[in-house]
């Protein structure tokens, strides 16, 4: 669901902009008012697992599409709506620079798509009200579909409605709608088996982790960091092999209705500047090699690489790695910096 440039007009892009560093300015103010010093290393961490973990694109039985995880649930369970705001963003921007998945004038939206609804929305409406101190039970399990679902359903429908709201891309709203829901609902379903499923894992191993902005809870967290530092390692480097290479849920739907994967887009000054700038900085562009054929993860599906499925390159291990390590620096540096500001509380 990550939004490319070619979607978004220089007007909806700045105002999503505004909108979102606003929020990351007040969630920034509200995770320094917590004053846990053990926030940072798991907002870090777990900035590093939620940026492998969307590598793996998973298929979608009987509709040539993928999905992938999302990661705004799991980070609102485990650090709160604030922290989890900041995290998200964190990831989508190192997606947006380095690896070019996401436009940078589209960054504003995506941020607000994948974290706003899942933190602010799904996560205290949904979630909290079912799941209430359960996160093992079925209360637990079903509350973890039902916010998850919730939070793909309206950010598939904030993308449609900032196209539209754009009016640069020729995708008729109705049928957008049409397309677009129905796929994100059935990525919102494994979202939400897959949210159970680390969260009842993490609540079992090591209670103490869970939603540690919110009611700071005593305990060692070596483990956990560990632990999620360990997975990230393996899904980045390894598992992304196994990715699926059918088009994401936004690139099918796209597709379905203009019979291509990429809308050509406006060629106004401000989308070429953004695209010069995205060029120079993205090392490693489609998570891979410059100049390699395609990953799997742009959506670009060749006969070469559906036929030497899983497709194992040294560019895709690279940017996994690369790309957590990066994710985790930049989110521990949000965390200093908020420190320095305000001193967090220590055990």
């Amino acid at each position: 669901m990550h939004m490319a440039d070619a979607l978004i007009s220089p007007a909806v892009g700045g105002a999503m902009w505004a909108v979102t560093a606003g929020l990351m300015a007040w969630c920034a103010r509200k995770v320094k008012e917590a004053r846990e010093d053990r926030l940072v290393p798991l907002m870090g961490v777990l900035g590093a697992f939620i940026f492998t973990a969307q590598m793996i694109n998973f298929s979608i039985p009987g509709t040539g599409s993928s999905g992938h995880l999302g990661g705004g649930l799991i980070l609102a369970i485990m650090l709160g709506p604030y922290a989890a705001f900041l995290v998200i963003a964190s990831v989508l921007t190192v997606q947006a620079l380095l690896f070019a998945d996401g436009g940078l004038l589209a960054l504003g939206c995506n941020v607000f798509n994948l974290g706003f609804f899942p933190s602010f929305i799904a996560y205290p409406l949904f979630y909290q009200l079912i799941a209430g101190k359960d996160r093992v039970g079925a209360r637990a399990w079903c509350a973890s579909l039902a916010a998850a679902v919730l939070g793909l359903q309206l950010g598939a429908l904030g993308v449609v409605v900032e196209t539209k709201m754009s009016g640069i891309a020729e995708l008729p709203f109705k049928t957008f709608v049409l397309i677009m829901q129905p796929i994100h609902l059935a990525i919102g379903i494994v979202e939400g088996l897959t949210t159970a499923t680390v969260v009842a894992f993490v609540a079992r191993a090591r209670p103490e982790a869970m939603e540690l902005g919110i009611c700071g809870q005593k305990g060692r967290l070596g483990p956990v960091l560990v632990g999620f530092l360990a997975v990230a390692a393996i899904l980045g480097g390894l598992t992304s092999w196994f990715a699926s290479t059918h088009p994401d849920g936004l690139e099918w739907s796209i597709e379905k209705i203009s019979g291509k994967e990429e809308v050509a887009g406006s060629q106004d000054s401000v989308h070429a500047r953004l695209a010069g700038v995205q060029a120079k900085t993205a090392l490693l562009p489609d998570y891979g090699f410059k100049g390699a054929q395609a990953e799997p993860f742009s959506g670009v599906q060749t006969a070469a690489v559906e036929d030497t499925w899983p497709v194992v390159k040294a560019g895709t291990s690279v940017a996994g790695i690369v790309g957590g390590l990066v994710t985790l620096a930049l989110t521990l540096l949000i965390g200093v910096v908020l420190k320095a500001h305000m001193g967090l509380k220590k055990d």
